[in-house]
């Protein structure tokens, strides 16, 4: 049924009366979230589901308040949460190149780390003055003297022998040396062994050879014995150490007696501390070749016994709830710092640093999915570590070197953490079918709608955002009138009469920018006239696109007729959407019809210029055709069907009706009204189906008749399926108002061609033909005609000819 729609009819006015305050700032009650009652149940769910595999993926256009709604909800429950553990490194004194990973109770890390860096500065102090006391150097001379008394006595008697076969015993600095002597005693020099005859050098040279092994072995008892002497030092050192170190580490192993781990690294220390007494000795001056230069000792590092605490909760109130606005695999994950010595980058345990995985282990980590999955290794090292319940700090490079280095590799951490995603719908369903891991880690989906029921409850929340929204930013007060209004765009962001948008990030610019506005005027309240205002001077900005297009269209650059009659031409409506602003822009289509077998021919899809569902659109229309006048005959005909002056893809079936009416003018050579716009999809049965950006198409054409002067005779033709999408702007509503524009609604094709060329479509009679003085008996008697001449071509062998002549061409 064809229905002229009346004004009240293309908006769903809000009224400032059904508001029982009297601006936004008297409200109160603010709301936590509006309009998402499934994705709470979802995110509650999940957030209390503790079993592996139930993390959340929370999907929803930009601005329906997925992230804030998260992280609310997450700090809520985190509040009434225990704090997690801190996690240490320690160095491995065992494989220093993997470090130790220790637990403590929150902010217990840190104490734990003042404890050790006190003992180690503690047993700096006492180590050394313990080998500086009178009792240590007794105890150590006392055994040193033995060993230098039995030296002597060896020497002593070893010397008295070797004078006896004309030597002496000499020690050098390169050892014990045997040296011949003269009669009197003295040291013969090498002249004067020289000197001698042979018989008497060779007589000592024997002499000296068979004396030279048994100083040989005088010499190897002294070697054991002083090792012997150097293991009883040492002994000693220890004994001495350990009554200092012993009951610092016992009392700090007493202290954390249940941590099994934290007492064998403590025992660890205590071992490497009896080991190395030396690095704790007092520094000693290195001898130098040169008097005057002196070389101190080398400082000894003992970064080996500290603490480096990589995540302290000791402030924290409850689990942490991290989000990671980068989520590089380092930012992640952590990662090993380096510093250059020497010309060579080194790195130890106190260089690792903690990732965002580390701070929210025991709690939630929030991350954006598209982010995530723009970083490399970052997605599928993320994978791993839930799948494997802990994190582990890898050089992720390492694989992609040509030489492997040696470097860290810290024992993993245990992670329990409760992963969130947020992202777009279609970054979800992408991965939830071509990711298997994606299904099994992410089984928890908080879907966020983009608009919700316009009723009495949402419209009254609407009003608690604006109050929410004024008393965060500090903005003017809102009369009813404006708060009316803005729900009423809040209809027009949802395309909805019946509905409203919960992209509340748009809903928060507009309060702002209508803000603005008010503030500028000079006035104290908001009100609706200045929302209005801010709509239009948002579009303003934006619009110079459709400005341009406009300007064409007048100055038939790009010609679009909105008056007269034109057979096989209709205007079309199409939306353009630009990113930040979309807006409608009407086109012709035009057919043309001939003799031939060809069928419709859809020039766009001939020149690829053409989507699958316009294409689709195309073959349903030829499908009508058949249907509506070839059941009892069979038609003959070839048809052109295309959008003038197309310079993009065309996509969608939102003008199969009009390229319909089009085809159908050119058939029957019955025109079509000019000052009319068409947009509505149609199934084979001829019954109008409903499209989208029914706003932006209606007033598209309105502005374009608007310029050209407005008369009573312009309108649009839509579905009335869509009637119920319409929320017009003030100037459309107007001219309806005053009678100088239409908006029809139809449900069968046939109501727009009656409206398009004033005469009935027609029904057919009994024996299936139609009435005369309708569009389809022309149609009908065109399509017969063409069949007929078709046939007698074909009798008289012309179809056949002119095939011949085409392919010898």
């Amino acid at each position: 049924m064809i229905t002229k729609l009346k004004p009240d009819e293309l908006y769903r006015k809000c009224h400032p009366d059904s508001f029982s305050f009297a601006g936004a700032d008297s409200v109160v009650e603010l709301p936590m979230t509006i309009g998402q009652e499934k994705a709470l149940r979802s995110l509650d769910f999940g957030l209390n589901m503790d079993s592996t595999g139930f993390n959340i993926f929370a999907i929803g256009e930009s601005g329906t308040g997925k992230m804030s709604t998260v992280m609310y909800m997450l700090r809520q429950k985190a509040a009434n949460e225990e704090a997690p553990a801190d996690w240490c490194y320690v160095h491995n004194f065992k494989d220093p190149d993997s470090s130790i990973a220790l637990s403590f109770g929150p902010g217990k890390g840190a104490v734990f780390q003042k404890e050790l860096e006190e003992m180690i500065k503690i047993l700096r102090v006492e180590i050394p003055k313990a080998f500086e006391s009178k009792e240590y150097e007794t105890q150590k001379s006392k055994i040193v003297d033995e060993f230098q008394q039995k030296q002597q006595e060896y020497l002593a008697r070893l010397d008295t022998e070797a004078k006896e076969r004309g030597f002496t015993v000499k020690r050098g600095p390169t050892g014990v040396l045997l040296v011949p002597v003269k009669e009197n005693g003295e040291l013969m020099s090498k002249e004067e062994f020289e000197a001698l005859d042979a018989k008497a050098r060779k007589k000592l040279e024997d002499t000296g050879r068979l004396f030279q092994e048994k100083l040989n072995d005088v010499v190897r008892i002294l070697r054991e014995a002083e090792k012997i002497v150097g293991e009883m030092v040492m002994r000693l050192d220890r004994m001495v150490a350990l009554d200092i170190v012993g009951p610092m580490i016992d009392a700090v192993q007493k202290k954390y007696g249940e941590q099994e781990k934290v007492v064998r690294y403590l025992e660890d220390v205590k071992e490497d501390i009896l080991t190395h007494l030396d690095d704790f000795k007092a520094s000693e001056e290195t001898p130098s070749p040169l008097p005057f230069l002196k070389i101190p000792k080398a400082e000894t590092s003992f970064t080996r016994y500290a603490v480096n605490v990589i995540v302290n909760n000791g402030e924290s109130k409850g689990a942490p709830v991290v989000y990671e606005s980068n989520p590089t695999y380092l930012n992640l994950f952590g990662r090993m710092e380096y510093k250059v010595q020497y010309g060579m980058a080194t790195t130890d345990f106190t260089m690792i640093k903690a990732g965002s995985l580390h701070k929210a282990n025991g709690g939630y980590l929030v991350i954006d999915a598209l982010e995530l999955l723009r970083n490399a290794f970052s997605y599928e090292a993320l994978k791993r570590a839930l799948k494997n319940g802990e994190i582990r700090i890898e050089d992720v490079l390492e694989q992609y070197r040509l030489i492997s280095t040696a470097g860290l590799k810290p024992e993993a951490i245990p992670l329990d953490v409760k992963v969130v995603l947020t992202g777009n719908p279609y970054l979800y369903y992408i991965l939830h079918a071509y990711d298997e891991d994606s299904r099994e880690l992410f089984k928890v989906k908080a879907d966020f709608d983009s608009r919700m029921e316009r009723n009495r409850e949402n419209t009254d929340k609407y009003a608690l955002y604006v109050a929410q929204c004024q008393k965060d930013e500090n903005l003017l007060p809102f009369d009813r009138t404006a708060v009316a209004r803005l729900v009423e765009m809040g209809s027009r962001f949802a395309d909805h009469q019946d509905k409203l948008s919960t992209r509340f990030g748009d809903i928060a610019d507009l309060i702002r920018e209508s803000h603005y506005w008010a503030k500028k005027e000079g006035v104290e309240r908001v009100s609706a006239a200045h929302v209005t205002r801010a709509v239009k001077e948002k579009i303003y900005r934006v619009n110079r696109i459709e400005e341009r297009l406009q300007e064409m269209m007048l100055e038939d650059t790009l010609i679009v007729n909105t008056a007269g009659e034109k057979v096989g031409q209709v205007n079309g409506l199409a939306v353009l959407d630009i990113g930040d602003y979309a807006f409608g822009k009407p086109s012709r289509i035009t057919a043309k019809t001939y003799m031939g077998r060809a069928g419709v021919v859809n020039l766009e899809r001939e020149t690829k210029m053409s989507g699958k569902i316009h294409e689709k659109a195309i073959l349903i229309i030829t499908s009508y055709l058949g249907g509506k006048y070839a059941v009892n005959k069979p038609i003959s005909l070839s048809a052109s069907i295309t959008f003038e002056q197309l310079y993009e893809m065309v996509e969608g079936d939102s003008a199969t009706c009009a390229e319909l009416y089009a085809l159908l003018s050119s058939i029957s050579g019955v025109p079509l009204k000019q000052s009319f716009a068409v947009t509505g999809s149609m199934d084979q049965n001829g019954d109008v189906q409903p499209i989208g950006g029914v706003n932006q198409k209606i007033e598209g054409f309105f502005h374009l008749c608007r310029m050209r002067g407005l008369d009573g005779s312009q309108g649009v033709i839509i579905p009335k399926r869509n009637a119920r999408n319409l929320v017009l702007s003030d100037d459309v509503i107007e001219a309806v108002q005053k009678g100088l524009f239409n908006v029809y609604t139809i449900d069968r094709m046939e109501e727009g061609l009656e409206i398009l060329t004033g005469m009935p479509a027609g029904e057919p009679g009994t024996d299936g033909t139609y009435p005369e003085g309708t569009l389809n008996h022309l149609v009908e008697k065109r399509l017969t005609e063409i069949s007929e001449m078709m046939e007698k071509k074909k009798g008289n062998g012309e179809e056949g000819r002119e095939k011949r002549d085409n392919n010898g061409q």
